[in-house]
């Protein structure tokens, strides 16, 4: 669990040294913008911004049940940040597996991808797709509404 808060605290720490820099020159004001900025990106790099991650095994046993997709993602990852930002608010209707915190996800994405750990990897009907476009996905989550 912790490797998935280790960029945000990284970015939250280099935020901090850098404020503190800029208000022992007596630029406060600048000091709390760049504070500001790394506090949102660590927000942004967080697994906060995505829904609460179930198991591999509990996310293929709904999807089985209500025919959802099932997205593998990992925090850190500029392309699931992309596919989380631009499916809006149907992403909480979807199933999200981080692979970081569950073996059995990871293990899934690897057999889909040759030993990788490619993410974001959607399946959607038993067949992963690796890195599709927001759009296929949130067209794959209608038709199973």
């Amino acid at each position: 669990m912790m490797r998935a808060w280790t960029l945000p605290m990284l970015l939250v720490l280099c935020g901090s040294v850098v404020a503190a820099g800029l208000i022992f020159r007596g630029m406060p004001g600048a000091a709390a913008a760049v504070l500001l900025m790394f506090v949102l990106l660590a927000g942004v790099n967080s697994p906060l911004i995505f829904p609460r991650p179930i198991g591999a095994l509990e996310a293929q046993r709904r999807s089985a049940v209500d025919g959802r997709p099932v997205i593998f993602w990992r925090s850190g990852c500029k392309y699931c940040l992309r596919l989380r930002l631009r499916l809006g608010r149907s992403a909480r209707q979807l199933h999200w597996v981080d692979i970081w915190r569950d073996p059995a996800g990871a293990a899934v994405v690897r057999a889909a991808n040759d030993g990788n750990e490619t993410v974001p990897t959607v399946v959607v009907a038993g067949r992963p797709h690796v890195n599709p476009d927001p759009e296929w996905v949130r067209e794959q989550l209608s038709r199973s509404a």
